[in-house]
């Protein structure tokens, strides 16, 4: 990647490497590379993700890491440091998000907040598979990160979510796929806008 290169990371917190989640992510992603945008999708779900402890290490060290090594969580923030757009996508467990997707936001959070807002002025878009109801308080979790992040936080013609259960059903959600494209185009509008 050259060093003005745009970027936009996409993490899914879902347990299923190629299941709804993935799906709906990467029709948002290829409306970013449309306008060429890097794109990245990185899976953590099912991988074991620490939760914050509260340790307060990441104020105390400023080395733009948390003080937890043993998960992918720090390889995480990397990305999303040199990130111009982050999404973080999650399916709907309970009418939230997964403990992968909460324990990313909690210590990157952290970590950005501690380190004088690594993540200040990026875009950032959270993304819900749902089977039924419950994924706009998922979506909500996520985005409570961009604003405390000092982010922008994109959107689209409807709330970013699509429907199915079985993996491969989002793809017969038509007003789902045209959210996530459209969302895409958004998020690469916006990082277009902000590199001028």
């Amino acid at each position: 990647m050259t060093q003005n290169q745009r970027y936009v990371v996409a993490f899914n917190a879902s347990p299923r490497k190629d299941g709804n989640t993935a799906r709906l992510i990467r029709y948002a992603l290829s409306k970013i590379e449309e306008q060429g945008i890097k794109t990245e999708l990185v899976h953590i779900g099912g991988k074991q993700i620490h939760g914050c402890i509260a340790c307060a290490k990441c104020w105390e060290n400023q080395d733009r890491h948390c003080a937890l090594t043993k998960d992918v969580v720090n390889d995480c923030i990397d990305k999303m440091i040199h990130a111009d757009g982050i999404i973080i996508g999650s399916p709907t467990y309970f009418s939230d998000i997964t403990p992968e997707a909460k324990a990313l936001i909690d210590r990157a959070g952290f970590v950005s907040i501690a380190n004088g807002g690594l993540f200040t002025r990026k875009v950032g878009a959270g993304i819900a598979a749902v089977r039924r109801a419950g994924a706009v308080a998922a979506l909500d979790s996520i985005n409570h990160l961009f604003g405390i992040c000092d982010m922008f936080t994109a959107g689209s013609t409807y709330w970013n979510l699509g429907i199915g259960l079985e993996p491969g059903d989002v793809d017969k959600d038509e007003e789902g796929i045209k959210t996530m494209e459209r969302l895409g185009e958004n998020i690469a509008w916006f990082i277009t806008q902000l590199k001028n």
